[in-house]
């Protein structure tokens, strides 16, 4: 059988499998960590949440190509002639469709196992299989991890989730061995405390960087959209931003109070700018459904936004570039504040809720309210909890070592070591055993099916009748009728979703 190294100058071909923004970022991010000289193909799973144009462009990771695909084509063409890896940046559904879907794929090119009896133990030239999380793992933690095993690589971010993950697989007797520890892929900058850009109302604010990060998406009470903050130089305010999150808090009255709050600060401090940072826009999705978008909601505040608080889009990274305070319920945001040592307050004005998932921060010190805020204090994280979430401390390290044991502290550079040892030296073996997930028909014989089924495969991991076909396979009038049919659905269903949901539920508390 062929070697699986590639030739010395072929660069590893990794394909990153995502359906939505966030998991997009993650899982390219993650291929370049991985793979630092890989050539990247991009594939967007078809889907309520697959990213726009805009969203991808704001995102601002890079890829050799990238294309949308259904998960039964996926399968067809993700052969080892294909792929040296593939990063499977999805919801957990997906995943778990996916790892049964090669599978099965996988076992028709398998070679035969002797003695028979275990065709696990079959050989198979097939992609190393790679996934994990996008951020904070705050809900859902056996059913995720679950959905993900059978993986080669479940990375985990910090010490603290490769604890978790591996008691979860013990647990259920599964083997645990994929876990690997490693750290969030875009960590990295800093923050304006630390020397970083400076935010609108400064000298760069009409260069490019502060125009996308911080000013290019205003949109306001008034309905405006494009202008920047301030166009001259001059002293920069303190800058305040609070990160939104699409669902959390799931409800108008929660979400309008925060926003109402962000503003009063803003009243109550005219010397700073409070930015108010967006997920999407209205109408696009992302990994979790928006019923009530800010944007509308400011839209409904009398006398408007003052003239110091905005509505903002734009990359994260780029936006805390140019942050003196983080403010959000249980944002990711949060983490990647902390890795720059800036400020970092996670509210407790709606109680700590496993719901909104700021339990999580318990311990780390961030835990203060919009009242304690506004009255001029400052959360200070806790160093010893910074460490074991995998976050960056001011002297430059993570909580984890790149041996996967448990502590020590490792530089963030090099938290990525084990991860990449593990993938090249999968990679370089000539075959691989199959897949064999912890879901089966024997193991969940009723609920498996149905996750395999949402996605176009049978209980065995083929695909379903009539799930085979493809968009890449569809031409002329026949692709155009499919296309319109498919965004005639993704609107009725962002309708449903912002429009018709919210009204029934009001409907239901009267």
């Amino acid at each position: 059988m062929p070697s699986r190294t590639p030739a010395p100058s072929s660069p590893v071909r990794v394909a990153v499998l995502a359906d939505s923004d966030t998991r997009w970022k993650w899982g390219v991010l993650t291929a370049r960590r991985l793979v630092p000289e890989a050539r990247i193909e991009g594939l967007l799973l078809r889907g309520r949440a697959t990213p726009t144009p805009r969203q991808l462009a704001e995102v601002g990771v890079e890829v050799d190509s990238v294309r949308e695909v259904t998960g039964t084509h996926f399968v067809r063409t993700a052969s080892r002639d294909a792929y040296d890896v593939v990063v499977l940046s999805c919801v957990g559904g997906a995943v778990q469709a996916m790892v049964h879907g090669l599978a099965a794929a996988a076992r028709q090119t398998a070679a035969p196992q002797e003695p028979p009896g275990r065709p696990e133990e079959a050989g198979a030239r097939r992609p190393v299989l790679v996934t994990g999380y996008v951020g904070i793992v705050y809900e859902k933690l056996a059913d995720g991890l679950l959905l993900r095993h059978g993986a080669d690589v479940v990375l985990a971010n910090s010490r603290y989730d490769a604890e978790r993950f591996r008691a979860v697989y013990e647990g259920v007797g599964a083997d645990s061995r994929s876990v690997v520890e490693c750290a969030l892929p875009f960590l990295g900058g800093t923050g304006a405390s630390q020397g970083g850009p400076r935010p609108g109302g400064g000298p760069d604010a009409a260069d490019g960087a502060s125009a996308g990060a911080a000013g290019d998406a205003r949109e306001g009470a008034d309905g405006a959209e494009g202008a920047d903050a301030a166009d001259g130089a001059g002293p920069r305010p303190y800058t305040v931003v609070f990160a939104v999150q699409p669902s959390v808090p799931d409800n108008r009255t929660d979400r309008a109070y925060l926003l109402r709050r962000a503003v009063e600060h803003a009243r109550l401090h005219p010397d700073r700018e409070v930015l108010i940072k967006l997920r999407s826009k209205p109408g696009e999705h992302t990994t979790h459904i928006e019923e009530e978008p800010y944007q509308k909601l400011a839209e409904r505040l009398p006398g408007g936004l003052p003239a110091n608080c905005r509505l903002v889009y734009g990359h994260m990274g780029e936006v805390l570039d140019r942050t003196d305070l983080l403010v959000t319920v249980s944002s990711t945001a949060a983490l990647e504040s902390l890795h720059r040592a800036v400020p970092t307050a996670v509210l407790t004005d709606l109680g700590v809720r496993e719901a909104l998932g700021n339990h999580h921060f318990l311990g780390s010190g961030c835990l203060t309210s919009w009242d304690q805020l506004d009255a001029g204090e400052l959360p200070k994280a806790d160093p010893e909890w910074t460490a074991r979430q995998g976050v960056c401390p001011a002297d430059g390290t993570t909580g984890g070592t790149t041996g996967g044991t448990t502590g020590g502290s490792t530089p963030y550079e090099t938290a990525f070591d084990a991860a990449r040892d593990r993938v090249a030296a999968l990679v370089a073996r000539d075959s691989l055993p199959l897949p064999t997930p912890y879901y089966t028909p024997t193991t969940a014989p009723g609920y498996l099916p149905r996750v395999l089924a949402r996605y176009g495969f049978a209980p065995d991991g083929t695909p379903l009748p009539g799930a085979a076909g493809s968009a890449e396979e569809a031409t002329g009038v026949r692709r155009a009728v499919r296309n319109a049919v498919r965004e005639a659905a993704r609107g009725a269903y962002r309708h449903g979703v912002q429009r018709v949901a919210p009204v029934i539920r009001r409907m239901g508390e009267l």
